[in-house]
């Protein structure tokens, strides 16, 4: 895990369970993939999930953009690239990327996430610590 240059990369190894009997992997494991990474780069600058869980506060996927350009296969190291291109008070844009060992393009995802009451299931804002957490890494 890296985090410079404004963005963040995290590298996963495809196992024989994330692939299909001919060692292609399945296409919703970049989803999953994508999530480690973004979840990771929150650990990274110090925000703890489960500390705003217990808060009420999610952070929710509302819109996902993704395109898948090449198959991961079986034991390839993949690095997933992610940046943050939008941030308001109540949600972030985050535009990520994973290449494989060669540097081949495999996935392009932009992913729209809000912040959540999740008491009231409502939008709410991003709090302060977070958002400037957020923006010094962009």
């Amino acid at each position: 895990m890296t985090n410079n240059n404004n963005a963040f990369t995290y590298q996963i190894r495809v196992y024989y369970e994330d692939t299909d009997a001919g060692g292609i992997m399945y296409y919703a494991n970049y989803l999953k993939f994508a999530e480690r990474a973004r979840t990771e780069w929150l650990r990274s600058l110090n925000i703890n999930q489960s500390f705003f869980l217990e808060q009420n506060l999610g952070f929710v996927v509302r819109k996902v953009e993704m395109d898948n350009k090449a198959s991961a296969k079986l034991d390839d190291l993949l690095t997933i690239t992610s940046t943050i291109t939008n941030l308001k008070k109540a949600s972030m844009v985050f535009e990520q990327t994973i290449t494989n060992q060669q540097g081949v393009i495999l996935c392009e995802l932009s992913v729209l996430i809000a912040s959540v009451n999740l008491q009231r299931g409502r939008p709410c804002a991003i709090p302060e610590q977070i958002l400037g957490a957020l923006d010094s890494a962009r």
